[in-house]
């Protein structure tokens, strides 16, 4: 839902630029989070609650790793951006060629963590349908332009 006030903020009269956007963006995402993840730590949508102290009880390794993962996730984001300002790319490709992020972490999730692993044959004929689809898609959109 927020990638067209994205392509608004980077087009029109006095527009933002990319990198403009994503301080933007990352101070939205900032002021969301925070009080989202306390309600839901507090109600969580399954398991048990936990406190603010079994957060802030994890090991400085483990907070690392979340901020490493926070960077990777800017940069890309700011690469989606940037792809979206330019006018060869466009917002709409953009963002759909952005959403690859999505099969990465399918693929690091079916064939990394095999967290498939028990799943009967319907499962599995789903998934791949899953990157089929996905890949066909893409391959619509990445050749929209050329075809137009």
């Amino acid at each position: 839902m927020f990638y067209p006030l994205i392509a608004k903020a980077l087009t029109g009269e006095n527009h933002l630029g990319p990198y403009t956007v994503m301080v933007m963006f990352a101070v939205g995402i900032l002021i969301c989070t925070v009080p989202l993840n306390a309600v839901l730590m507090k109600r969580p949508v399954s398991g048990t609650p936990v406190a603010m102290s079994a957060y802030l009880a994890g090991t400085g390794g483990l907070h690392l790793y979340g901020i490493l993962g926070g960077i990777i996730w800017a940069v890309g984001t700011t690469s989606n951006f940037v792809a979206s300002y330019a006018q060869m790319v466009g917002p709409a490709a953009s963002y759909a060629l952005g959403q690859g992020a999505t099969m990465v972490s399918a693929i690091w999730g079916i064939f990394v963590w095999k967290e498939f692993r028990g799943a009967g044959p319907e499962a599995r004929r789903l998934l791949a349908l899953m990157f089929v689809f996905f890949i066909l898609g893409l391959a619509c959109v990445a050749l929209a332009p050329v075809l137009n």
